[in-house]
């Protein structure tokens, strides 16, 4: 961040630079106006004052230029790219890292261009927008495709994922630094591949560990069996650690090909996805207060979406305060409540699941779908009871619930938000799926 600052304060330096030099030159013009156009006498000492005036200002243009250049060196070595266009989106100037992120070739400094002929992305000139109508620094991550032109050379262009962070200047100019995210992605990647390798590899010895562990199960006796018992729950709690592992990497590499769709009934799905936790919530007296239509049909996969339930439901009654409710509240294109001032009715089937509990902190909800966080140490502290008990053998958790969430979630096309509920300070998941009304010859996708 401090490389970055200071890179920063370089580029406004740099445009203040161009700004005031185009000042001075304006100035000169005007002096040049005023002067009289016969040779009086008067005029000699004008003509002085002006040479004098045309002469500080060759001085304080040549200190600017000094430090142009000298900033703009700056840049060209900087380990970030950076550009800067004026208010009619020709680029005024931009680095050699910039030129080697977005593949610039037809440009060379002091060519006046419009970005757009020298770069095609979207993405960049939204942002660049969106920053000069603001007038506010703005962010954005997206993946770069070169274009190619060349058909041969199309497998040997890379896209690239890039972060860039905007600035607005004077008089419509907008500097913008680009990073280049693909190795952090990459790298990623790889680790995540490495851990897929691993966790495939460990299937098959775990499942060997607890048919071992089975067959003891049935020759001991107590004391002895309950060790065995606990043994059994951690095999378990490891296989499941794994298989959800593999899940979310085929989740993550096929999204729409993991999925097989039928017709699925909303609440039916809940209830069923409810009593198979229920013995877990009757320990603490919890129970599921449902809102939202009796019947609703989706096309989605029963199977995934049951998965997603399983895991935010779990989740609730484990933080949820004894005796009191997990809400569900299913809202439809039907029963949404748009306000005077919408026009349309969303096109989305809202489910928003509450609990009471002691919610997210916030310096884990930016975190929370992301894979084995595990967040606050206070969420996931068990008591001596709970450790040691066969009925709570998830509660220490695996930090993989919600990201296995979030992608069946987009795989069906929908999001998923976490934030604190405000009437209960709970967790408060929400989901939202696309929706077709029954009349449109499909329902859901």
């Amino acid at each position: 961040m401090a490389l970055l600052a200071f890179i920063l304060g370089l580029a406004l330096g740099a445009g203040f630079c161009l700004w005031r030099q185009q000042r001075h030159q304006q100035q000169l013009q005007q002096i040049f106006e005023l002067l009289p156009l016969d040779a009086t006498s008067d005029s000699f000492s004008v003509v002085s004052r002006v040479r004098r005036a045309i002469a500080l200002a060759n001085q304080d243009r040549a200190v600017l230029e000094e430090k142009l250049n000298t900033t703009q060196q700056l840049l060209e070595v900087a380990p970030v790219g950076y550009l800067q266009v004026d208010e009619d989106n020709q680029l005024l100037w931009c680095n050699q890292q910039a030129r080697q992120l977005l593949q610039i070739d037809r440009w060379q400094p002091g060519q006046m261009r419009l970005l757009l002929e020298l770069v095609r992305s979207y993405e960049l000139d939204q942002l660049i927008e969106q920053t000069r109508h603001q007038q506010q620094p703005v962010t954005q991550e997206w993946v770069f495709h070169p274009p190619c032109i060349d058909g041969e050379a199309m497998s040997e262009v890379r896209s690239l994922t890039l972060r860039a962070y905007s600035w607005p200047l004077l008089q419509g100019q907008v500097g913008v630094f680009l990073e280049n995210r693909q190795p952090l992605v990459e790298l990623s990647q790889s680790r995540n591949q490495w851990v897929s390798d691993l966790a495939h590899e460990l299937r098959t010895p775990l499942t060997s560990i607890r048919l071992v562990a089975e067959t003891l199960q049935g020759r001991m006796t107590p004391p002895e069996s309950r060790w065995v018992e606990q043994l059994l729950q951690e095999i378990n709690r490891l296989i499941d650690l794994v298989q959800n592992w593999l899940d979310l990497s085929h989740l993550e590499q096929n999204p729409s090909k993991s999925l097989t769709y039928q017709t699925v009934e909303l609440r039916s799905l809940i209830n069923s996805a409810w009593q198979r936790l229920e013995p877990l919530a009757q320990q603490k007296q919890l129970t599921l207060a449902y809102k939202g239509p009796d019947t609703l049909s989706l096309k989605a996969d029963e199977s995934r979406l049951t998965q997603v339930f399983l895991n935010l439901l779990d989740n609730s009654i484990k933080y949820s305060p004894s005796q009191s409710a997990i809400r569900v509240e299913v809202t439809t294109p039907e029963t949404a409540d748009i306000g005077s001032g919408s026009l349309q009715k969303p096109s989305f089937i809202q489910i928003d699941i509450i609990d009471s509990g002691s919610g997210f902190s916030a310096s884990d909800l930016p975190h929370v779908f992301e894979r084995l966080y595990r967040g606050d140490a206070s969420r996931y502290r068990q008591t001596p009871t709970e450790s040691l008990s066969a009925s709570s053998p998830r509660s220490s958790g695996s930090g993989l619930g919600l990201s296995i969430v979030q992608e069946i979630i987009q795989a069906h096309g929908g999001i998923v938000k976490a934030r604190n509920h405000p009437e209960t300070g709970g967790a408060w998941l929400q989901i939202q799926l696309p929706y077709l009304r029954v009349g449109s010859g499909e329902m859901g996708r």
